[in-house]
């Protein structure tokens, strides 16, 4: 509870695959998957549960186009969380603001800009109260945008929400990350702090890998 996980590693490696199976969007062929006590498969009675506990910010922001942005944070809560609609939008209102565009409510996703969307993907998750978020590269659709997003979940980091963060932005994992996830083939080639992620790789994959990236 309250680490912040950052997983990382070249295209193909899993990394999506494995964050989409900790919410069961993807099921595990093998092995066993336990989040907060739940054991994640695709007959558990408990998944409902868990996907109320755990929020998923995606690459694409996957808003309702139709649906104005305090709308589209409503939603969730009035139909999972069973709020009325006056306390979905208190809730939708204090999110938006947790994320720095109340003034945004009234518009619908096509008027906001790519980090605009984002932003407000990440409050339709703190809407749900999620005690979770699992963010699948959620910068990587955004230009010149990218900072806007990430200070968002900096200060969500500095707020002890668990997360778990499948991100290139190594400037952000070195200031955010409590722990570093390496992935290729899909597998976890290495686990370390960030200090020793950074500074002294144990694999000469993950030591390319890292050397490849700083530069770009």
């Amino acid at each position: 509870e309250g680490e912040r996980m950052v997983i990382c590693g070249p295209s193909g490696s899993g990394k999506s695959t494995l964050i989409r199976c900790i919410n069961g969007l993807e099921f595990h062929n093998s092995g066993t998957l336990t989040v907060d006590g739940i054991e994640v498969h695709a007959h558990s009675k408990q998944m409902p549960v868990l996907r109320q506990q755990v929020g998923m910010v995606f690459q694409q922001f996957n808003l309702f186009p139709h649906l104005t942005v305090l709308e589209n944070l409503m939603i969730g809560p009035m139909k999972v969380r069973k709020l009325d609609r006056n306390a979905a939008k208190q809730v939708a209102r204090k999110y938006l603001g947790r994320v720095h565009i109340p003034e945004q409510a009234d518009k619908y996703p096509g008027a906001l800009s790519g980090g605009q969307q984002q932003r407000v993907a990440i409050a339709r998750s703190l809407c749900m109260e999620s005690r979770i978020l699992l963010f699948d590269e959620p910068t990587s659709a955004l230009d010149p945008e990218i900072n806007e997003v990430l200070d968002v979940m900096v200060e969500l980091a500095e707020t002890g929400m668990t997360m778990v963060v499948v991100t290139h932005e190594m400037g952000f994992a070195r200031k955010v990350a409590d722990t570093m996830v390496f992935m290729e083939q899909g597998r976890i080639v290495e686990i370390s702090s960030p200090e020793t992620f950074f500074t002294n790789p144990a694999s000469e994959r993950c030591q390319a890998f890292l050397q490849q990236i700083l530069e770009t």
